[in-house]
């Protein structure tokens, strides 16, 4: 693609960094800001400064919050004691979206995949062992992924929490293998959450 303007250039190419993003839609995105009043294009780029210098991990989940800790972890009214362990944020929001669950949640901020360099140790995974350990939990949803990376995290979670003898459960595969939650219909997310079952590792083979 051929641009008058080296900056229009350099804007293009940062767009087209993005996920899901191509070069022409990334030109579109610039044109519509240029387009724009200068105090609407500031706001813009001011909100996304902001958001990258203010936003923090709550203390408690990981959860993404604009307080140490999230709005959920705080409610008083949440089953403190049942704890949905989830890949990330967006699987959060897709779980709340469903209105089908009143527990609290733990985001591991990613799934153990060799393959990407990415192993137990680069999750939030002795965080939820410590807060298992240390307060009163009745239940953990494995909420993850239906695909390679999630069933092997599912196995390694299992094995790291088995010692406490508390009910571990996982989402009934209504979502299809190689799915991801973020993406699946609410109801069909809902009714996977409410016909939760008993975690086995043999439901892997």
């Amino acid at each position: 693609m051929n641009f008058s303007s080296k900056l229009l250039e350099d804007a293009v190419s940062e767009f087209g960094k993005l996920p899901g993003i191509g070069q022409k839609t990334a030109l579109r995105l610039v044109l519509h800001l240029l387009n724009k009043e200068q105090a609407e294009v500031a706001n813009f780029g001011n909100t996304l400064i902001k958001l990258k210098n203010e936003i923090k991990n709550c203390v408690v989940c990981h959860n993404i919050s604009d307080f140490e800790t999230c709005s959920i972890c705080a409610a008083v009214k949440r089953e403190k004691d049942v704890i949905c362990v989830v890949e990330d944020t967006r699987d959060v929001m897709a779980i709340e979206n469903t209105n089908q669950y009143f527990g609290v949640y733990h985001v591991l901020g990613g799934l153990i995949s060799p393959m990407d360099g990415v192993g137990p140790s680069d999750l939030n995974i002795e965080t939820l062992v410590e807060r298992v350990r240390t307060t009163e939990v009745r239940e953990i949803i494995l909420a993850l992924s239906a695909n390679m990376e999630g069933d092997t995290t599912l196995f390694y979670l299992h094995k790291k929490l088995k010692e406490f003898n508390i009910p571990i459960t996982t989402i009934a595969r209504g979502i299809a293998f190689g799915g991801e939650l973020e993406y699946a219909d609410e109801i069909t997310l809902g009714r996977s959450i409410v016909t939760r079952v008993p975690y086995e590792p043999s439901m892997l083979k």
